[in-house]
C-alpha cells in the first residue's frame, strides 16, 4: 500500500518563496507510483493542502489531517522543505513529534540550536571547531561601535542571528556604515551576530544520512561575483558554485572530517549543509543549514549528483530514514 507523504513548504520567513520552489521540486521528483504525494502550504494565516488545480483544503492542526471530498487523509511521513521558521528552527519538528508523525529533517533541539548561529558556534567551540571572532547584540542593547571594531575588526559581517539565505546580512568596510548594517539586520531578527572577515576559500559541505549511514557529499567551492555570497550570488546567478571544490587533499580531508564531526557531535539526521571558510589552511565554520535548498540549482542536489545520487534517490532515502 502506498504511503501518504506530505511535503511541507512555505513558512513564516523571508525565505518562503525559495521554500515553495524546493517543495515543488520534491513534489515533481517523488514517484507517484511509490507514494501518494501532497503539497502542504504552511503560512501564518493558513495551513492548506494544495491540489494540482490549486484548490486549497484546510489542514486539521489537531492531527495534521485533511478532508478532501469527504475523505479524511492522514499522513505516514512529512517531507520538510521549509527554509527558515517554522521548519528549520524546531517548531514543526516539535509539533510532529508530539502528534507522532515522522519527518525527514533533524530533531527539534538540533533544529533550534543550529538555527541560532551564536548558540551553535558556542556549543561546538569546546570540540575544537574554529569560527570567526564575533560580537553579539540583542535588540535594545546599547551599541558601542568602537568596542565592536576592536573585537572583530574591519571589514566585518553583520548578520541576523536566526535567518537564512543571506537575508539581513551586510559586509561593512567603514565604521560609519556599521549602524546602517545593524539596523538592516534587526529588520530580520531581534538578535544579531557581527563577525570578523575571514579572507579565504569558502566551501559548502553537505552531510546527510543516506541508506542508514552518515555520508559526506563532494564539497562545493563558492566563488561570488559580488563582495560576498549574498542573496543575488546565491539565487540570481551572481556566483560560481564549483563541485568538486578546488582544494588540496589536506584541505579536503580536514573539512570533510570537520563537517562529519559537527554532524555527529550534534546528533544530526536528515540533510545538512555546513559553510566553512579556510583561514591559514584551517576550516572555520560559518553556519549549518538543516533544511538546505532542494531546487535544481541548489548546492546539496549538485553535490548529490556529483556523488552519483539522483534527486529521486536523495528524496526517497530521506523518507525511508524518517520511516525507520
Amino acid at each position: 500500500m502506498k504511503k501518504n507523504i506530505a511535503i511541507i513548504m512555505g513558512g513564516y520567513s523571508s525565505e518562503y518563496q525559495i521554500s515553495l520552489k524546493s517543495g515543488n521540486v520534491v513534489y515533481n521528483t517523488l514517484s507517484k507510483e511509490k507514494y501518494n504525494v501532497y503539497r502542504i502550504h504552511i503560512f501564518e494565516n493558513k495551513w492548506v493542502y494544495v491540489d494540482d488545480y490549486d484548490t486549497e483544503f484546510t489542514i486539521d492542526k489537531n492531527d495534521f489531517s485533511v478532508l478532501v471530498n469527504e475523505t479524511k487523509i492522514n499522513f505516514d511521513c512529512v517531507f520538510n522543505a521549509i527554509h527558515g521558521s517554522p521548519g528549520e528552527d524546531g517548531f514543526m519538528q516539535s509539533y510532529f513529534e508530539l502528534i507522532g508523525i515522522p519527518q525527514t529533517s533533524c530533531n527539534a533541539y538540533q533544529a533550534a540550536l543550529t538555527f541560532n548561529k551564536r548558540d551553535c558556534l558556542s556549543v561546538l567551540k569546546p570540540y575544537g571547531i574554529l569560527a570567526a571572532e564575533s560580537y553579539y547584540l540583542n535588540l535594545g542593547d546599547s551599541i558601542n561601535e568602537e568596542d565592536i571594531i576592536t573585537k572583530v575588526g574591519l571589514p566585518c559581517f553583520v548578520k541576523a542571528n536566526k535567518a537564512g539565505s543571506s537575508f539581513g546580512i551586510s559586509k561593512v568596510h567603514k565604521k560609519e556604515d556599521l549602524k546602517t548594517a545593524i539596523d538592516h539586520a534587526f529588520k530580520e531578527d531581534d538578535e544579531i551576530i557581527i563577525e570578523s572577515f575571514l579572507d579565504g576559500v569558502e566551501v559548502s559541505v553537505g552531510v546527510i544520512t543516506y541508506k542508514g549511514e552518515t555520508k559526506v557529499l563532494p564539497i562545493t567551492e563558492i566563488v561570488s561575483e559580488n563582495d560576498f555570497f549574498d542573496y543575488e550570488a546565491k539565487y540570481l546567478g551572481k556566483s560560481q558554485e564549483i563541485t568538486p571544490a578546488r582544494l588540496t587533499k589536506t584541505q579536503e580531508d580536514k573539512v570533510n572530517t570537520l563537517a562529519k564531526k559537527v554532524y555527529d557531535v550534534l546528533k544530526m539526521k536528515g540533510f545538512s549543509r555546513s559553510e566553512f571558510i579556510f583561514k591559514d589552511d584551517e576550516p572555520h565554520l560559518l553556519e549549518i543549514n538543516t533544511v538546505p535548498g532542494l531546487t535544481n540549482e541548489s548546492i546539496l542536489p549538485q553535490q548529490a549528483a556529483e556523488a552519483g545520487i539522483s534527486m529521486a534517490e536523495l528524496f526517497e532515502s530521506a523518507i525511508d530514514e524518517a520511516l525507520k
